[in-house]
């Protein structure tokens, strides 16, 4: 399935037509997006897919989307986590995750404005495959990892490089989370709507030139790997999140640097998913 905020309301996407969840489940399920990740609900959605016809709804008008899970409960990003950026970072691959935390107030929606705090001018972009959990997890073996998660989709880990790497205390959550600097979409995409779920290609652009372009294939722990040793630790719910890293070819590592500036716009395109276009501005 593919799942949408439309508009504030809990929407399922089939062929290009918004079908309202509440109003084709004849109220069943509520309107409230947070619902999506949920997969308490997911068979009732899937049953509604499958009596809707589609011609009976309105087009999609994607420039009305949200985020697909507007209030995650929790967000973390994990770090360093794609081979090509280890590399372009000079670092060694790292041997466990390296996690930082990224909060809710963060997130907003795959067409919303990017907002650079005035004065802030290294200011990079990341893009990244978002896995969303769909039931409370603890303790996952690699074999059920992917049965935890609602599905996933498309994000943006924007990152003030200046603040993050600011003596003497490295700041990186705060600097991977001031508002609007965690964009997600367009879509939540279930699991058994991709071909391979471990090998997604994500291209990043800023303003039409590809800056970023490789394969989820290239991540140093996988999303089963993550899942894994992430609910070691941490007790997961319906709609946290984690940002699963971002390839090589991010602005800080460029010669010369390229970090985000207004009148930008910052394209994120996943396989599968789709593709997040949000402008940045100054204020």
């Amino acid at each position: 399935m593919r799942l949408a905020n439309y508009r504030g309301r809990a929407t399922i996407v089939i062929d290009g037509f918004a079908v309202d969840v509440q109003q084709a489940g004849a109220g069943s399920l509520g309107s409230d997006p947070m619902l999506l990740s949920d997969l308490a609900h997911h068979d009732a959605l899937r049953a509604i897919a499958s009596s809707a016809r589609a011609s009976d709804w309105p087009p999609l008008d994607e420039l009305h989307l949200g985020a697909p899970v507007p209030r995650p409960p929790k967000g973390f990003g994990v770090a360093l986590n794609y081979r090509q950026h280890a590399i372009e970072s000079g670092r060694e691959l790292p041997t466990e995750p390296h996690l930082f935390a990224k909060t809710e107030n963060c997130v907003c929606g795959p067409f919303d404005e990017i907002v650079v705090p005035a004065g802030c001018t290294h200011v990079d972009y990341e893009a990244e495959l978002v896995i969303v959990f769909g039931r409370t997890c603890k303790d996952a073996t690699r074999d059920n990892a992917w049965s935890f998660l609602a599905g996933v989709t498309a994000g943006q880990d924007i990152s003030d490089r200046a603040e993050q790497f600011r003596l003497p205390v490295k700041q990186f959550t705060v600097a991977k989370s001031y508002d609007t600097f965690g964009p997600i979409g367009p879509y939540l995409v279930t699991a058994d709507e991709l071909a391979n779920p471990d090998a997604l290609a994500l291209e990043g652009r800023i303003s039409g030139e590809v800056m970023q372009h490789s394969n989820t294939s290239d991540l140093i722990f996988d999303v089963p790997a993550l899942v894994v040793w992430l609910s070691r630790y941490i007790t997961f719910q319906p709609g946290d999140l984690v940002w699963t890293g971002t390839p090589g070819g991010v602005g800080e590592a460029r010669t010369p640097q390229r970090f985000l500036r207004a009148g930008d716009v910052v394209e994120t395109e996943i396989e599968a998913i789709g593709t997040m276009r949000n402008p940045v501005v100054e204020k």
